[in-house]
């Protein structure tokens, strides 16, 4: 799996916003078969920084109905919380 595989999107929230000023820690979506490892060296390779800490958390999709009886599924993923050395950051825009 190469590191664009691994990360596929950084989380922007307002929660993550204000762990990203107060704790330096970024959430990102990776693969759901990346292990705390490759996402580790993905980030680092992808944004120059140094990962300190990697938390890993399988999110279950949602149910979702659209004009219909039955029920659709978002599909399941992977949140992954970077914590980074102090004075790095990743540049969000």
């Amino acid at each position: 799996m190469n590191i664009y595989d691994v990360v596929k999107t950084v989380r922007l929230t307002e929660k993550g916003t204000a762990q990203a000023a107060d704790l330096n820690q970024y959430t990102v979506v990776a693969d759901r078969r990346a292990s705390k490892v490759q996402i580790r060296q993905a980030v680092e390779q992808l944004f120059s920084v140094k990962v300190l800490r990697v938390n890993t958390q399988s999110v279950h999709g949602k149910l979702r109905r659209q004009s219909t009886a039955a029920a659709g599924r978002d599909p399941n993923w992977k949140k992954a919380i970077l914590t980074l050395k102090e004075g790095d950051k990743i540049q969000l825009t």
